[in-house]
């Protein structure tokens, strides 16, 4: 399967140890989407991270584990999480991650029959 998400914190930042719970700066959210990623890209599946996304490929049990720990991490940094995810659940099939695009890339460069 391959998972598109999105993450993001909102909310006041919860406090920690000594600290008064602060809000999240502004509108920026780059450190909360850094710690997300960084799960992702140390699970070892593939994946790939665009501007409002990111794509990760394995078994159904592995992602969402994935999916799991960075909204955990991402937790942190507000006080309510949005997540967006998207699934393309398609059995029996791996390295779809680059094939679907690699196809897609071919038939834009075929003239149209």
């Amino acid at each position: 399967m391959i998972v598109a998400f999105s993450v993001s914190p909102s909310g006041e930042r919860p406090a920690e140890a000594g600290r008064a719970p602060s809000d999240v700066p502004s509108d920026s959210v780059h450190e909360a989407v850094a710690a997300a990623v960084r799960i992702v890209r140390e699970s070892g599946l593939p994946n790939r991270t665009s501007s409002m996304f990111t794509e990760i490929e394995g078994e159904w049990d592995e992602v969402m584990d994935v999916v799991k720990r960075a909204t955990e991490a991402v937790g942190r940094y507000g006080s309510r999480v949005s997540l967006v995810l998207k699934a393309d659940i398609r059995p029996g099939h791996t390295g779809e991650i680059d094939g679907k695009v690699e196809r897609l890339e071919r038939a834009i460069g075929q003239e149209p029959s």
